[in-house]
């Protein structure tokens, strides 16, 4: 031992304790230092303006507030159990779930119909796939407004339209009429909806193998059979995603419903979010608004643990994990996906055999063989082309129809609208709508503070994400997984369960009725997203790149800087387009924290011009137009990097 400890001296010395810094990197993880740095900003804005005022909403929703005494008194319970036997709030979630139930199932078959149509040999497809994701870009207040001129009684046009055609014999009340006021506002729920399920399942039939319905049909399939045992099970993750990301913010549907109808006529369309804003802001009662609000919490939290299972599911890792996935609740879904698609398509199929027979007794009697076809290949290929047109006119129609009446009404004198002059075309045409909104209204301070808000929103929302999402995709420290679960809760989590404890938060703060509260809040629903989709595209550039950079000298942060953003520009124009759009659209904050004129965003602002039941309708629908403009504007110009950071980062992530 001597003679080896000679030989080699190394062997001679004591071995060091493991230095301080080793430890701590062992611990947290190598990049820890530059990591916890990017991440910070993530952290701080999840945890005061996210997890806090949720954990506060449930604290809040055990009290109660006595208007006599002043006093807050604890209650545990018993603004829940009074819910139950509350009838505005019985009859409040009754309308949010067939709201809910239809708008969806309507949603689904639409767009799934029209998705497989975009996706068939179809001329001009590139212009009616742009067509039907208009009613996408359109802000809230302009879809309410635009519907809720079509629908008015006295001065729409839906009603001469229908009495035209004989279908009704006299002018109806569609949003006044509680029997049709809540199959009217689902009807604009699925029009404002139909491009979000468009986009997506187009994507999935996309990604479907064109071998596989080749194939299929040489084995003798039909069309029915291609569609229920290869589109549809090649699509189930799509499928499944898009309806329980549907779900969510359709349950939780706030903006639309207030602005078109307050929750009425006589509560016929009062959801719960309508009747828990009434409770806690409109009455101070922020206990048992709380209460409403959370009621729907154990919901919501399953179906975000569903979306966090399949959104999270990597085709990479496979063995366990997918094994997993499998044998757990993606089998159970399978099953019924199964099950109800057989339910669903058995009429379907009896249909599609009564064709056939059709067709062969057709080829029998025209050719006299059943073997030989009636119309040559290129007959059949036309025939189906005009036959999807044909499917597809009714639903253009649709899609446009709002687009075309707020134009023309715009241009009309205010005489012609109230004596319902020359209803579907301006008779003359004049610009005295658009004079009074600018020169004799606040429209241009709405506009201004609308642009302020969303521009530096955005920039604020796109730098802690792009900080957030390198950090969780390149760098290794403690809670990184953590951190990513959390990112995709609050991505999912509803504006609904958390604007009551903001409320209160931000008084505390002194930041009510300010640019602040906004531009605080903001955040909240953009960081998330932005993240989420720039996570995908981080991974997507290689990161050689970077270690190539370092290896050179260059630090973690000028690699993120001077390599990694530029790689990730249509990414981050792709977030930054969602983040601008999202914010000047948005309404619930704004209308709950903003109250001064001054300082009203453009949604704010149009739903002040309403007066009771006096509706400028000339200024509404010119206000309409100019605000839905500018994000018109902005869609075209990269059009394909906003559809492209949808379908890539936001659903696959």
């Amino acid at each position: 031992m001597v003679d080896q400890a000679q030989a080699n001296p190394a062997l001679a010395r004591p071995m060091r304790p493991m230095s301080m810094m080793r430890r701590i990197q062992g611990v947290l993880g190598r990049d820890w230092k530059i990591a916890y740095l990017f991440v910070l900003p993530m952290v701080l804005l999840m945890a005061g303006l996210i997890f806090w005022p949720f954990i506060s909403a449930i604290l809040m929703s055990t009290t109660t507030f006595n208007f006599l005494t002043g006093d807050t008194n604890q209650v545990g319970l018993r603004n829940y159990e009074r819910l139950y036997v509350n009838s505005d709030y019985l009859l409040s979630l009754t309308n949010t779930i067939n709201f809910t139930f239809w708008s969806l199932s309507i949603k689904f078959v639409t767009g799934m119909t029209i998705a497989m149509i975009l996706h068939s040999k179809l001329p001009w497809r590139n212009l009616l796939s742009a067509i039907m994701l208009l009613p996408w870009i359109v802000p809230e207040i302009v879809t309410a407004l635009a519907w809720k001129s079509i629908y008015d009684p006295l001065f729409g046009g839906l009603n001469p339209i229908l009495q035209g055609a004989g279908l009704i014999d006299k002018p109806l009340g569609w949003l006044s009429d509680s029997n049709l006021a809540l199959g009217s506002v689902i009807a604009v729920n699925v029009w404002k909806g139909i491009p979000f399920f468009t986009l997506l399942l187009l994507a999935g039939l996309k990604a479907i193998d064109t071998e596989l319905y080749e194939s299929a049909e040489v084995d003798g399939a039909n069309a029915v059979q291609r569609f229920r045992y290869i589109t549809l099970p090649g699509m189930r993750y799509v499928i499944l995603v898009v309806l329980l990301l549907s779900f969510i913010s359709t349950f939780n549907q706030f903006g639309l419903i207030f602005l078109m109808t307050g929750g009425g006529p006589s509560g016929a369309t009062r959801l719960y979010s309508i009747l828990a804003y009434e409770k806690a802001i409109g009455s101070l009662q922020y206990g048992p608004g709380s209460a409403i609000a959370l009621s729907v919490a154990p919901l919501m939290a399953f179906l975000i643990y569903l979306l966090a299972k399949y959104m999270r599911y990597d085709e990479r890792s496979a063995g366990v994990a997918k094994k997993g996935f499998n044998l757990g609740i993606g089998k159970f879904f399978g099953r019924i996906f199964t099950f109800a698609m057989d339910v669903i398509f058995w009429p379907f199929t009896m249909l599609n055999i009564a064709f056939e027979k059709v067709g062969l007794a057709l080829r029998q009697r025209l050719t006299g063989n059943t073997a030989k076809p009636v119309f040559k290949p290129e007959g059949r290929e036309r025939i189906g082309v005009v036959t999807r047109l044909l499917l597809l006119i009714p639903i253009m129609i649709f899609v446009l129809f709002p687009f075309y009446w707020v134009i023309i009404t715009s241009f009309k004198t205010t005489t012609q609208i109230s004596q319902r002059e020359s209803i579907f075309w301006p008779s003359p045409a004049t610009l005295s709508q658009y004079e009074q909104l600018v020169f004799n209204s606040p429209f241009l301070m709405w506009l201004g503070n609308s642009l302020l808000v969303a521009a530096l929103s955005t920039i604020i929302s796109v730098a802690i994400a792009a900080l957030a999402a390198y950090a969780l995709t390149r760098l290794k420290f403690l809670g990184a997984g953590l951190l990513t679960t959390a990112i995709l809760i609050t991505y999912l989590l509803p504006g609904t369960l958390i604007f009551i404890p903001l409320y209160q938060t931000l008084s505390d703060m002194g930041l009510i009725n300010s640019y602040g509260a906004l531009l605080t809040t903001y955040p909240t629903f953009l960081v998330p997203f932005a993240t989420w989709v720039l996570i995908g595209y981080f991974r997507s550039i290689p990161v050689e790149l970077e270690e190539a950079a370092m290896i050179d000298g260059a630090s973690r942060l000028y690699a993120f800087i001077r390599i990694t953003l530029p790689l990730a520009a249509p990414a981050l124009l792709s977030v930054a387009l969602f983040a601008f759009t999202n914010a000047w659209n948005e309404f619930l904050f704004a209308f709950v924290f903003i109250t001064s004129e001054s300082l009203r965003t453009l949604p704010i602002g149009l739903q002040s011009m309403v007066v009771g039941d006096i509706l400028p309708w000339g200024e509404l629908m010119a206000a309409s137009l100019l605000t839905a403009i500018p994000v018109a504007i902005l869609y075209m110009y990269a059009q394909r990097f906003l559809v492209g950071g949808l379908t890539v980062g936001a659903v696959k992530g």
